[in-house]
């Protein structure tokens, strides 16, 4: 299956004030059921084991209402592990108000010092990128994180399109009936990952496969 990038609704809030609203709603079904929140849970779980932390601040960039960090948080809470979330979105309509740190900037040209967080995070977002862009973006984030970036995104198949569009009728928004098939469509597969950031400069780079065609990956500072 070729990769074929469609412009998703949802990133030009192409809809009514209700439908971007209901498709938000459906990106938090999708990342329950389909493993967006679990890919993230372990991812930490791995980081924390390695390491031997037991907190990390960590940004969230292309967050939306941040909802799979602060679930993530909710369930790595028995593990003893902390996440300090801060939230990065293109769209200031996009992000919460909520008390949790918020900022509108570039995911290419992220607006913080060097090594300001001990993760940088992105789920569903790699997909939105071009090779070149996503080559750019790892080592923005690099440049941020002070221990690892952790990218969690679907993986491109004949078959994962299929049971896509069998999961369309679980959500509310048209919005979503469109992206999530062109999300699959414009999805990267874990080999074409591996070459496009092979010089992104990380120290070590490890890709897992998750639930549901889902590739974890992780970018060792």
């Amino acid at each position: 299956m070729q990769r074929r990038v469609v412009p998703e609704m949802l990133d030009a809030d192409a809809g009514t004030e209700r439908q971007v609203r209901d498709s938000l709603d459906d990106l938090q079904r999708i990342n329950t059921l389909f493993g967006g929140v679990t890919s993230l849970v372990k991812i930490v779980r791995k980081l924390s084991l390695e390491t031997g932390q037991r907190s990390f601040s960590l940004l969230e960039v292309a967050s939306g209402n941040g909802f799979v960090p602060k679930a993530a948080n909710s369930w790595l809470a028995s593990d003893g592990i902390e996440l300090d979330i801060s939230l990065l979105d293109r769209a200031r309509t996009h992000l919460p108000n909520n008390g949790v740190p918020t900022y509108v900037g570039d995911a290419l040209a992220l607006p913080f010092a060097d090594n300001s967080f001990d993760l940088v995070s992105c789920g569903l977002f790699l997909h939105h990128l071009s090779p070149e862009q996503a080559a750019r973006f790892a080592q923005e984030s690099l440049r941020v994180a002070r221990r690892a970036v952790v990218i969690s995104d679907l993986v491109r198949s004949r078959l994962h399109w299929l049971l896509a569009h069998l999961s369309l009728p679980l959500y509310r928004s048209p919005i979503t009936w469109h992206d999530a098939p062109a999300s699959i469509h414009a999805a990267f597969t874990p080999a074409e990952v591996r070459a496009m950031l092979a010089g992104c400069g990380a120290r070590k780079f490890e890709i897992e496969s998750h639930y549901l065609y889902r590739m974890g990956i992780i970018l060792w500072k």
